[in-house]
């Protein structure tokens, strides 16, 4: 049976990278539909259809809309670039998106007789989830509530028009409500478990901001912890409040930190509190004067780094630390696991179907500073109990999340079963 397929995705491939050139390997007819702009047609058998908005937010335009304009100005670029497609003759069997930006809106518009499969990432909730999770940056307007319930206009349209679902979590999906959550299959995205393996002879070298450079092997003590971008959405500040205890009592680990200085998740800080720093300056302002100049030197920002240091950066690990609100879980925590980390992470519901507390890594409260220092610095001055945690970790992570084994036969069965219903 072959297969017409359409992705859409704002920074496609995205959580597709895996699924559609395994589609398109198969001899199917795929196209990806992105708002990035191109350099090539194709990319890995899949072809690249780039579209932009040609217009922006209205100025003064509702607060508590604004985000669903933005949605609407996106699924109409991506209509227009779809009638595009349809004159040039392509007809999807079935449409394939992540809905979030609201590119696919529209899509049935254009094409009624296609199915429709949306990614379900995450379903907005005033209280439960992330939203007036973390006090300390609670917003204190009492409509905010009516904003966060306005987000899910998104979602709600397109429960109208998808017939299925796929969800990487049972946490994120179990954020849906019903009837949609029941057509909803969870499938993660997958983790290449051969190649996010542990290696003993890793080595990494690094500079300083002095341009001095240091290696680091297994051998070392190195602490690690990873965010697309530093903020409070995935406990940056906990972990930045935690570091003058394991300084002071782990004289010689090195702290390495991914992220860069944006924001991807939550909001930007408020400039009347904190002035124009970005979240990663300001909690570097908050615990820098309580760490000596000698262990803040052992402290070393890396932004944000290229893929192929990011993997050797977590076979060195000693300890991993992953904290997160109640929210999407990162890739980067199954790749941590993957890799064979012993790893320190929130004890927030993301975390339960992957971390096992004292079996594939320990469990501390989100909000417990000197908890988690004592859990990190136990941790590294344990090396039987790491060993232990880190070999359970890679073999539940290949037994749960492997691409090739599990993840990506389910996701190939799920398109195919989405794809049959339309030619049954």
């Amino acid at each position: 049976m072959h297969m017409n397929l359409l992705f859409v995705h704002q920074n496609f491939p995205g959580q597709f990278k895996f699924l559609a050139p395994a589609v398109a390997a198969q001899g199917h007819t795929v196209v990806g539909m992105t708002m990035q702009k191109v350099a090539v047609e194709q990319w890995q058998g899949v072809k690249l259809v780039p579209y932009g908005v040609n217009r922006g937010t209205t100025p003064g335009v509702h607060p508590w809309v604004s985000d669903f304009e933005t949605k609407v100005i996106r699924g109409e670029a991506c209509f227009r670039a779809a009638l595009k497609l349809k004159a040039q003759g392509f007809v999807p069997d079935a449409v394939i998106a992540h809905p979030g930006w609201g590119e696919s809106l529209f899509i049935k518009e254009v094409w009624p007789q296609a199915k429709l499969g949306i990614y379900c990432e995450f379903f907005y909730h005033v209280q439960g989830a992330d939203a007036g999770f973390d006090p300390e940056f609670s917003n204190y307007d009492v409509g905010d509530a009516c904003r966060v319930h306005l987000k899910n206009l998104n979602n709600l349209l397109h429960f109208e028009i998808a017939d299925a679902g796929i969800s990487p979590t049972h946490w994120q999906a179990s954020t849906f409500p019903e009837p949609f959550r029941s057509r909803i299959t969870v499938v993660h995205d997958g983790i290449d478990t051969e190649a996010v393996a542990p290696n003993p002879q890793v080595s990494l070298t690094l500079s300083t901001q002095g341009n001095q450079q240091f290696t680091l092997t297994r051998q070392d003590e190195v602490i690690t912890f990873v965010n697309r971008n530093l903020e409070p959405y995935r406990g940056y500040h906990i972990f930045m409040r935690a570091l003058p205890e394991i300084l002071r009592r782990r004289p010689n680990a090195r702290v390495l930190i991914v992220g860069g200085s944006e924001v991807s998740y939550g909001a930007p800080p408020d400039p009347q509190r904190y002035g124009q720093r970005p979240w990663r300056q300001i909690f570097c302002d908050e615990v820098q004067p309580q760490i000596p100049a000698a262990d803040w030197a052992r402290v070393h920002f890396l932004g944000k780094v290229p893929y192929k240091y990011f993997i050797p950066l977590l076979q060195l690990s000693t300890v991993h630390v992953y904290l997160t609100y109640p929210f999407v879980l990162s890739w980067s925590l199954l790749e941590a696991m993957s890799a064979g980390c012993a790893i320190v992470a929130s004890d927030t519901p993301p975390l339960h179907e992957a971390i096992h507390h004292g079996e594939t890594g320990r469990l501390v409260d989100f909000f417990d500073v000197a908890g988690l220092a004592n859990e990190v610095c136990t941790l590294l001055g344990d090396p039987a109990e790491r060993q232990r945690l880190g070999v359970n970790a890679r073999a539940f992570a290949q037994a749960n999340y492997d691409l090739k084994t599990v993840c990506l036969p389910k996701q190939l069965a799920w398109v195919e079963g989405l794809v049959k219903s339309v030619k049954a």
